[in-house]
């Protein structure tokens, strides 16, 4: 096997929320290859921002983006033990998080990919209903529809 063959879906990134789901995708990605070498693993959350009207002023969204910052890191940080609990070593690990730069997430989520290369993007699968899924569309089957070069894995 080649070099570059073997490198193929060895690199993975993990999209999540605050949501149980979130937290099931970050296991499975530990269960399924914790301990195995040469697996990389970033996990990210995008930051919702605001409607540009929802503060009185700059002062106030910079201190709400401070405290959900500092919720976020703890998540991540979280997220992090699991994977290293599972067997992943702390130099095969990233964090990251960001305010959404995109008009959608998934737009973003796909330029993180994007711009890391990563072969790999795992996500939760989101609670919403058929009909919900159906008139909205959920965050996984548009990055399960959107994503190129890649494999998803969507976690229920």
């Amino acid at each position: 096997m080649s070099e570059s063959e073997n490198k193929i879906n060895k690199n993975i990134l993990i999209a999540v929320d605050e949501s149980e789901n979130a937290r099931r995708a970050v296991s499975y990605v530990g269960q399924l290859l914790g301990g195995l070498p040469g697996f990389k693993v970033s996990v990210l959350h995008v930051i919702p921002d605001p409607e540009e009207d929802y503060f009185p002023d700059q002062k106030e969204k910079d201190k709400w983006l401070a405290r959900t910052k500092q919720k976020v890191d703890t998540m991540l940080a979280d997220y992090r033990k699991i994977l290293i609990d599972a067997g992943f070593s702390e130099n095969d690990l990233s964090t990251r998080s960001t305010l959404r730069y995109c008009p959608s997430m998934v737009e973003c989520i796909l330029a993180e990919r994007d711009e890391t290369h990563f072969d790999t993007i795992v996500v939760g699968r989101q609670g919403v209903s058929r009909s919900e899924e159906f008139l909205f569309g959920s965050i996984s089957s548009k990055i399960v529809n959107h994503a190129e070069n890649c494999t998803v894995w969507v976690v229920r």
